[in-house]
């Protein structure tokens, strides 16, 4: 589904984009923007619009006289949440998966740790909030909802990091969060354990303990890393 207020070009990305990411057009395919556009039934002004955000995300490159590459993998920005989320919805999503996940546990505990150390008192009550909105949706098969308070628990931790590379990671674990909810890379509820440890790294940010607040954040990662060796292996 387009997002909203994207228009045609949003369509044509929604169909091209996964097409790429996917391996539908492999590393060094040559895609015409004529025959595209008449494909898709759209102006090759939409056309070139579209050419542009895939080339602002890497996927391919424009020449004169030659057409829109698709570039290989190792070219793609990898970070942008629109291509995460293309990449999630393909066959390769377990690959994703645990891409990311390894990329949280790198990062995350440490941003906890830092956390604990320069985070406000707002920034400390809002994470306080989030964690007992998760424990609040942990039930009753409430996913999105927990989602929603999981997301933004993990949203403030590399915020409150003070570095501003972590913050700018947020993005990455919202898709990757939101990315297992919704191709069922879940349990029907959260771990109980999980939902727990969540509100004990909230309770160490708060008492200024980095030593714990790293500690359990890394328990965090690695149950999701198991978690995944059994949701998608």
């Amino acid at each position: 589904m387009s997002t909203p207020g994207r228009g045609l070009h949003g369509r044509v990305l929604d169909t091209l984009g996964p097409a790429i990411t996917a391996g539908a057009y492999p590393a060094g395919s040559v895609l015409r923007t004529d025959e595209l556009a008449q494909r898709f039934e759209v102006s090759r002004s939409v056309m070139r619009e579209a050419v542009r955000v895939l080339e602002s995300m890497h996927l391919v490159e424009s020449r004169r006289r030659v057409g829109v590459t698709v570039l290989p993998e190792c070219e793609w920005n990898v970070y942008d949440p629109q291509v995460i989320r293309w990449r999630l919805a393909g066959s390769e999503r377990p690959r994703q998966l645990r891409s990311l996940t390894v990329l949280r546990s790198a990062v995350e505990p440490v941003a906890a740790g830092l956390a604990a150390r320069l985070a406000t008192p707002e920034q400390c009550a809002e994470l306080t909030e989030c964690a007992l909105g998760m424990v609040a949706n942990s039930s009753g098969h409430r996913l999105e909802e927990y989602l929603f308070h999981d997301v933004a628990f993990h949203r403030v931790i590399l915020t409150a990091s003070g570095n501003e590379m972590f913050a700018r990671l947020g993005g990455v674990v919202a898709e990757v969060l939101a990315g297992r909810t919704h191709h069922d890379v879940m349990f029907e509820d959260p771990d109980p354990a999980a939902v727990t440890l969540h509100v004990r790294v909230a309770e160490a940010v708060r008492a200024r303990d980095a030593e714990r607040a790293e500690l359990l954040t890394r328990e965090i990662t690695e149950g999701a890393l198991q978690e995944l060796d059994i949701l998608a292996p």
